[in-house]
């Protein structure tokens, strides 16, 4: 099987591309720049489309940045894709296509409704994939994935991890949420399955692991991965915020957007993605979040 991937040396990508080796795949890599000027991708089977521009919890990009990637890119990618022989087009949106925040579990049932301007321009390319007719023979999967781990994860978590690694008590214990995680190996196993199968319906799926956590077990499940007992300090969240504001003017590591992102709820349902391919995810949230864990120490 021929198949091209964008976003080869990204996070996913480079996962993605480890993942599969084993497999008789003969990959063709596009990067960014070459988007741009694509036209032609008759040679290959499938497209799986990681390439895009993340979400920048900074906030220190130019807006035009994520439509000109997230959709226009797409946009292009998805036209060559129609004229070709390829039969499968993935692409890896985002939750964030669809809410900032959720009130229960999100599924795909919800009404898209994106605050930023990464969330809307992921939107964007979903509707135009959705918009165009499909020649017979094509099939198209827009995959939204919640917050991905693994190894080589620069996030959140590793912020988490460094807290627990230098003996810093996690001071937002007064926080009770449940967050949906998702380990880079079961949104691997996801594409492979969809690559390797043609019984898997085309259409929008969320991503997630079996299960949701609070940060507190996160925070414990970091720590015994380190050997070390959880140090959970629950401060008064009044203090918190203010902390959070005063990072927001001096560009601290804690800030209000970083706070919400660690304290919110965000539990994302599976059941559909579930129920197409009709396999146990390999990892749980628990082992996911160790091998994440144990790239952070093995990295220093």
């Amino acid at each position: 099987m021929n198949i091209l991937v964008t976003g080869a040396s990204g996070f996913v990508g480079t996962n993605f591309l480890n993942y599969i080796a084993y497999a008789n795949f003969n990959i063709t890599k596009l990067s960014r720049s070459q988007l741009q000027t694509v036209s032609n991708v008759k040679t290959c089977d499938a497209i799986v489309h990681l390439a895009g521009k993340a979400h920048d919890l900074k906030k220190i990009s130019n807006p035009p940045e994520y439509y000109d990637v997230n959709f226009q890119l797409t946009k292009r990618l998805y036209d060559s894709f129609l004229k070709s022989e390829a039969s499968k087009f993935i692409f890896v949106s985002s939750v964030k296509a669809v809410a900032d925040t959720v009130d229960g579990a999100l599924t795909e049932d919800n009404l898209p409704n994106p605050q930023t301007h990464y969330g809307k321009s992921k939107l964007m390319a979903e509707e135009y994939i959705q918009s165009q007719p499909l020649p017979a023979g094509k099939t198209y999967y827009i995959l939204r994935p919640c917050m991905i781990h693994g190894p080589g994860n620069k996030g959140n978590l590793n912020l988490l991890y460094q807290l627990v690694k230098n003996g810093i008590p996690y001071p937002l214990a007064a926080y009770h949420n449940r967050r949906s995680f998702l380990s880079i190996d079961n949104l691997c196993f996801i594409i492979k399955e969809i690559l390797f199968r043609d019984d898997i319906p085309g259409g929008v799926y969320n991503l997630a692991d079996d299960d949701a956590l609070s940060t507190n077990q996160v925070i414990t499940i970091l720590s015994k991965s380190l050997n070390k007992k959880s140090k959970l300090w629950k401060m008064p969240t009044g203090i918190i915020k203010f902390i959070a504001k005063v990072g927001d003017l001096l560009h601290l590591p804690l800030t209000t957007e970083r706070l919400n992102k660690l304290t919110e709820s965000y539990v994302v349902s599976n059941s559909k993605i579930k129920a197409a391919v009709n396999k146990p995810l390999p990892i749980t949230i628990q082992n996911g979040l160790n091998l994440t864990a144990s790239s952070f120490s093995n990295n220093g």
